[in-house]
């Protein structure tokens, strides 16, 4: 056991969305996490630490979004030593990240023990841009792939190849074709919800399910966008703020600062829609 006195304990714990934006997309994980702890660090954070010979921030993170994929919705999660307001820690924190890297909302759990955050993100709401595909291509394969029973692909994991069906993760697919038109080149814009399963199907596996079952193979790389992850409706598909349940729980007197915009976790443009379904 290390000498010294034992670190102080964890009284408050808050809750992090934040966004992967513009170049920052293209930065590892492990990377973004040194650069919130060098942000707590820089905006005062009275963050706690683990106890051992290797002490480090009680900072832990739940379905972060993978190298090259751009997100609206990161979740983090802090412990304290001292309580501290959500909105001038949001504050204070987004002043210290490099742009591109942006809070979007804290809230406090309002109690030391609640559920796992990560238990709340059940599913992804994505968008997926393709630029050189035409849409009625990009339709074809989308009516294909949701008319699918099982669409199964193969990817290498750490511990060799794997094959698993990635139809089954797909709660919802369509073609946003009113994005799609205000675009200068032929673009094809896709919007899904996807089940967080195990193994975990990414949009990548997903286009690999479209070039199976209609040849779809878009000129160049896709531009993938997570707008949303949280708690999945089975009877409306829709996605529910996963910090709601922490905002009831809210001690008086501490005001989370949450801007509207950040609660509208299941919102999307309006979009005229040939192709749209469910499962």
């Amino acid at each position: 056991m290390p000498d010294g006195p034992a670190p102080a304990p964890v009284v408050q714990r808050l809750r992090v969305r934040y966004a992967k934006r513009g170049r920052l997309r293209f930065t590892s994980h492990r990377d973004i996490s040194r650069a919130v702890e060098r942000a707590v660090r820089r905006a005062g954070i009275p963050v706690a630490f683990s106890a051992g010979f290797s002490p480090h921030p009680k900072i832990s993170y739940a379905g972060a979004a993978a190298t090259g994929v751009a997100s609206e919705a990161e979740y983090l999660e802090i412990g304290l030593t001292e309580p501290r307001d959500p909105a001038r820690v949001r504050a204070d924190l987004d002043a210290a990240l490099p742009d591109g890297l942006d809070i979007v909302d804290v809230v406090t759990t309002g109690q030391l023990k609640t559920s796992a955050l990560a238990d709340r993100l059940q599913a992804s709401r994505w968008r997926i841009r393709l630029d050189g595909v035409a849409e009625n291509d990009a339709a074809a394969a989308v009516t294909a792939f949701l008319d699918a029973d099982v669409i199964e692909v193969e990817r290498l994991t750490k511990k060799g190849p794997r094959r698993f069906d990635v139809r089954a993760a797909v709660s919802a697919m369509r073609l946003d074709r009113r994005a799609a038109e205000s675009a200068d080149a032929p673009c094809a814009i896709l919007r899904m919800v996807v089940r967080h399963t195990t193994p975990a199907v990414r949009p990548d596996d997903i286009l690999t399910g479209l070039r199976q079952v209609a040849d779809l193979a878009p000129p160049s790389p896709p531009l993938v966008t997570r707008l949303a992850q949280g708690p999945l409706d089975s009877v409306t598909g829709e996605l529910a703020d996963p910090l709601d349940s922490d905002r009831e729980t809210e001690p008086s007197g501490i005001d989370a600062g949450t801007s509207g915009p950040a609660r509208q976790q299941t919102g999307e443009p309006a979009g005229a829609d040939a192709v749209s379904a469910h499962s």
